[in-house]
């Protein structure tokens, strides 16, 4: 009964984070028409206005964010051409990061080099973790699958590392340099400031449920191992 406590805590600590993103995302999501400006136009404007007339706004497939190295917003479709509250808050959120990246925030440059080098470090870690069984069989050595073992874990734990590290990051590009930017424009409706702090705490904790969903990926290959 314990184990089985723990487990459900377990879950619901991993899953929670990510429901309540979602939940958040998809509530303000509706009305697709309450705003007469998409995410993207508010994100070029409120990139005009910061003086950031070089970075571009593009679509992607791959989640909102701010590429540092291409100087790129990048918006999924339904942010880009959406005119929800949604749209538009999380377009002003990826311009907080831009504006970080413009005053040299030290944080945001700490991430982008985290970020390089956390991706090979990831695909090094599945490998190990993958060759860790035949090694074992191999040499016999306990000692030496242990640490494959280790190692991978560690590797794979990177992006989890990184996630968990820069919530200071994004609750900055949210609360310091987005809603700034929202309130001294006047572009959110009247009574949408409060529905608006929440979206832009949702899109601060997105990393880190992304972190958590990590840690799932371990004990996948944990429980793998121990096959």
């Amino acid at each position: 009964m314990f184990y089985l406590i723990l487990v459900i805590l377990l879950v619901i600590l991993v899953v929670g984070p990510s429901y309540w993103v979602k939940h958040i995302m998809e509530k303000y999501s509706q009305p697709d028409d309450r705003y007469a400006c998409t995410g993207a136009e508010l994100a070029r404007t409120l990139l005009d206005r910061a003086n950031l007339q070089q970075v571009r706004i593009e679509t992607t497939e791959l989640g909102d964010h701010y590429d540092p190295l291409e100087k790129v917003v990048r918006l999924t479709s339904d942010k880009f051409n959406g005119r929800s509250l949604t749209a538009i808050t999380v377009a002003a959120h990826e311009v907080g990061h831009a504006v970080q990246d413009r005053d040299d925030y030290l944080p945001l440059k700490m991430r982008t080099r985290l970020v390089q080098l956390a991706a090979p470090a990831e695909k090094m870690g599945a490998s190990i973790l993958m060759l860790a069984p035949l090694v074992v069989a191999l040499v016999r050595v306990p000692l030496a699958g242990a640490l494959f073992l280790a190692g991978g874990l560690l590797t794979l734990g990177t992006s989890t590392l990184v996630h968990l590290l820069t919530l200071p990051m994004e609750m900055n590009a949210s609360f310091v340099r987005a809603l700034p930017l929202l309130e001294q424009g006047n572009y959110l409706k009247q009574g949408d400031a409060p529905h608006a702090r929440r979206l832009l705490k949702a899109a601060a904790w997105t990393y880190v449920s992304a972190s958590l969903m990590t840690l799932l990926n371990i004990a996948r290959w944990w429980a793998i191992i121990r096959r």
